[in-house]
């Protein structure tokens, strides 16, 4: 019988895999993952995603082989020598069809179309299936045939549209009969710049993804509308890891939701439908990414936001990275995001702001270093988020929108209790205190003056923006 292919990548799971469904439905299945650790830190990944990544990669083959599915694994350097690594494997266990879920930045759709140009001049077959999206993009358009360019009217289409069929689980392959392949081992990762967060904090795998989901679902998920903007409250889901590494797939997160809010996802329980809002966010994103694809080059989706006045300020960025701007909700967000892996969304947003319109320092910088750090980093998310802050993308927050971060800390942290925790040199003011320290609180402590103040750097951003208009 006819072998299938299947292509791992960050669809790391067994159930409800759209592209092993495909190919355990057609005949027995190989798989195969392909590591290229060169490319992915080319693409700005840090240690933290990549270990987390693997990790992902030993969990799913231990779970293959319970199905008798052989998990190969090469090194490759770039993703160029992708299309002769799976070549070479296809002709060595006689392979019929490859089977993949589709990636949609652009490298990854130039590395999958070389893919495709090879196999089909070698005579075989290849299928991409769309799998972390519902919606194909392309095939959710505005009323005049072009890419939704906001969140909203792309929201309610995705709504409008949305079918039982395409939120449907995908079925898990079955045990199948041993082929006498064996799956490869799992080399060591190389030694990084950076350490690893403890791998404790994100326990790997789709067993751990469906863990956290349930007790996402059954102890928080209700409350995510009113306790999602509080960094010191467990209220979000931390699933972004799993999703961003496909452990956890969205339509598993829609049925879950489905089954705790009355078969529904655009009303009912405030909390379940807010996080599903953001579920929408993400599948939004990637759409941008093959509509607009200057997002994926360096461009803002803003064309007119090209001739931006950065600041070329190498001792702000390094201050804003290390949590040593002044601003303690600032610092304390940047130092839970190196201390973790993971920043706290509301918190993104407040950090990305401060770079962008209080430094005026470039957001592709701020991209990069959250990209570098964070464990769920994914080029689109986090791409979208950073264009947001910056006033520079889709959706893009009005440019005299600038948080004030003092503001953001009393609403947001109101005890300081947040920042107590990530800044222990402020943990013994009052509380009241902690959010902007008088200087004479800071005498025997060792915390910075704030940079830069805040009336002085909104109207230098604002300034700015408004002579691109001119």
């Amino acid at each position: 019988m006819p072998r299938q292919l299947v292509w791992l990548r960050s669809d790391l799971r067994i159930h409800d895999n759209t592209a092993l469904a495909a190919a355990a439905a057609k005949g027995p299945v190989v798989a195969v993952f392909l590591r290229s650790v060169a490319q992915w830190q080319s693409h700005g990944h840090g240690a933290n995603k990549i270990d987390f990544w693997m990790r992902g990669v030993s969990a799913v083959k231990e779970a293959l082989e319970g199905l008798n599915i052989p998990l190969l694994h090469r090194d490759i350097d770039t993703f160029d020598a992708a299309p002769d690594a799976l070549l070479a494997i296809a002709r060595e266990q006689h392979i019929d069809q490859l089977h993949f879920n589709v990636e949609y930045p652009l490298n990854e759709q130039r590395r999958d179309q070389a893919v495709r140009e090879t196999f089909q001049q070698a005579g075989i077959n290849v299928h991409g299936h769309h799998d972390a999206v519902a919606f194909a993009p392309g095939s959710l358009l505005t009323g005049k045939g072009d890419y939704y360019g906001v969140f909203t009217p792309f929201a309610k289409a995705w709504h409008k549209h949305i079918t039982p069929e395409q939120l449907a689980l995908r079925d898990t392959p079955a045990v199948q009969s041993p082929l006498g392949i064996d799956s490869d081992p799992l080399p060591a990762l190389p030694t990084f710049d950076d350490t690893p967060v403890d791998e404790r904090r994100w326990p790997a795998g789709e067993h751990a993804a469906g863990d956290h989901l349930e007790r996402f679902l059954r102890f928080r998920g209700r409350h995510y509308h009113d306790q999602r903007d509080f960094p010191k409250v467990r209220g979000t889901s931390e699933l972004s890891p799993y999703l961003a590494l496909g452990m956890l797939s969205p339509r598993q997160c829609f049925q879950a939701v489905m089954s705790e809010n009355g078969g529904r996802l655009a009303d009912g329980d405030k909390g379940l439908c807010a996080w599903v809002s953001e579920l929408i966010w993400r599948e939004f994103y990637q759409h941008v990414a093959v509509g607009f694809p200057q997002v994926c080059r360096y461009q803002p989706f803003q064309s007119h936001t090209r001739g931006l006045a950065w600041r070329d300020d190498d001792e702000g960025f390094q201050a804003w990275c290390e949590g040593r701007t002044g601003y303690p909700l600032v610092d304390a967000a940047m130092r839970q995001l190196v201390t973790t892996g993971w920043m706290h969304n509301r918190l993104r947003m407040v950090t990305a702001m401060f770079l962008s319109k209080h430094l005026l320092i470039d957001w592709r910088r701020g991209e990069a270093f959250f990209l570098r750090h964070l464990v769920d980093g994914e080029f689109c998310a986090n791409n979208g988020g950073w264009q947001w802050a910056a006033s520079t993308g889709t959706d893009a927050a009005p440019y005299f929108r600038i948080f004030n971060p003092t503001t953001q800390s009393t609403r947001f942290d109101p005890d300081g209790e947040f920042i107590a925790h990530w800044l222990p040199e402020l943990a013994s003011l009052p509380a009241k205190a902690r959010h902007a320290p008088p200087r004479d609180m800071l005498t025997t402590r060792d915390y910075p003056a704030p940079i830069v103040d805040h009336k002085a750097a909104r109207q230098r951003a604002l300034d700015a923006f408004k002579a691109l208009s001119t």
